[in-house]
């Protein structure tokens, strides 16, 4: 997932995080991460039900033109 990075350089990327954004402003980012994920995978949901519903849509008016 991550390549070439190994557990060193995520603790100092992880140490930058923090000296970067404080102890108490990372939950409140991370918070934030977690809903955008959240509206994200909604919104992935949604467009593929709608493209699967139109495709029932054109299916079954193709069946009826047979």
């Amino acid at each position: 997932m991550f390549g070439n990075i190994g557990a060193p350089e995520i603790i100092l990327i992880l140490l930058v995080v923090l000296v970067l954004f404080g102890a108490k402003k990372i939950p409140e980012l991370a918070q934030g991460l977690g809903k955008g994920i959240r509206e994200f995978k909604k919104s992935m949901k949604d467009i593929e039900e709608d493209i699967n519903a139109e495709d029932k849509k054109i299916s079954s008016s193709e069946n009826k033109k047979v």
